[in-house]
């Protein structure tokens, strides 16, 4: 019994030496942390400074629209007050929008939906108006609803429906980065940059166009309200160029 007379007593916990590995991934994760603590610290400085910047050029976009506005608004007061009328220039871009579906299409127009990447019913893009475009779109005219977007329709468009092309997957235009990411390159970091290069037809007008997915619309609400979807629209049907009046339809689908 004298072999048990002193109870058996564990080191301390503390008396043991730390393994090396656990110091040095100690040291590794403090840095690590410190590391991701200034990179995170860095660029929220970057963005700080980069919001910033997107909000004076949103101001300068609405003054820009406003000045335009006005423009026009005392171009027809000075015509009025000389006994003449003022014509606004043409616009630059169109909005189409595919109406009819897959039958009884010819080859040629089908061709040309594939080149307007309109390859659905109810899909729409933003066009140019060049003498090329314009040839293309005579060759669908009768299948599409045409008009001049205003700036409401293409801000209405790009947020509630508007998704981006990135690595040719379609990405939701829920954040400035994703368009940051594709158009950077051509001085387009935000939506409303964006928007103003669609709007404005800017010298990056193709690349903007293309980097947006065609727009998914759904059927007008309260439906088309014509008798013949298919005639003309001064006829009283959908089809055709609608001018102005392609607004009151683009609200509807959205």
């Amino acid at each position: 019994m004298a072999l048990f007379s002193r109870p058996f007593r564990f080191p301390h916990l503390y008396s043991i030496p730390r393994p090396e590995s656990q110091i040095k991934k100690a040291k590794r994760v403090e840095r690590d942390s410190k590391a991701v603590a200034a990179a995170k610290k860095a660029r929220k400085t970057v963005n700080k400074e980069k919001r910033a910047a997107l909000y004076k050029r949103t101001e300068a976009y609405v003054q820009e629209y406003a000045a335009a506005e006005r423009a026009v608004i005392d171009a027809k007061r000075a015509a009025k007050a000389d006994g003449s009328y003022f014509v606004e220039g043409e616009s630059k871009i169109v909005f189409v929008v595919r109406i009819k579906g897959i039958m009884k299409i010819p080859p040629k127009s089908r061709k040309v939906f594939q080149l307007l990447r309109l390859t659905q019913i109810n899909s729409g893009v933003f066009v140019k108006v060049t003498k090329a475009t314009t040839e293309l779109l005579k060759l669908v005219e009768q299948y599409c609803a045409i008009g001049y977007p205003s700036l409401s329709t293409i801000r209405q468009l790009v947020y509630k429906r508007g998704y981006g092309k990135v690595n040719k997957q379609r990405i939701p235009l829920t954040d400035n980065a994703v368009v940051e990411s594709v158009l950077g390159q051509y001085g387009i970091e935000s939506v409303e940059d964006l928007i103003h290069e669609i709007y404005t037809v800017g010298p990056n007008f193709k690349q903007a166009s293309n980097f947006l997915w065609p727009f998914k619309l759904s059927n007008p609400s309260g439906g088309w309200g014509v008798r013949r979807k298919f005639q003309h629209f001064i006829q009283g049907g959908s089809t055709g160029n609608r001018e102005e009046y392609i607004n009151q339809l683009v609200k509807k689908m959205i």
